[in-house]
């Protein structure tokens, strides 16, 4: 059963990033979740979805700059 958790964690987290990658503004409990939920192998392409974001808007949003410095 530790592994079906796993790979339901693993598929819902993808997801979860998957969406905020293409909202062009993500919900922050969506946000919240997958901070929640990231083992430390998965937060550089989480960081990375974030930091594109960042990188694209001509004013990035506050929210997610301190979500990147969060997870330095």
């Amino acid at each position: 059963m530790a592994n079906d958790e796993l790979d339901i964690r693993g598929d819902l987290l993808a997801v979860l990033i998957k969406k905020v990658e293409e909202d062009q503004y993500p919900s922050a409990t969506m946000m919240d979740m997958i901070e929640d939920q990231l083992t430390p192998d998965e937060v550089s392409e989480y960081a990375r979805v974030l930091l594109d974001k960042v990188q694209g808007d001509t004013y990035p949003s506050i929210d997610l700059i301190r979500r990147l410095t969060d997870l330095c």
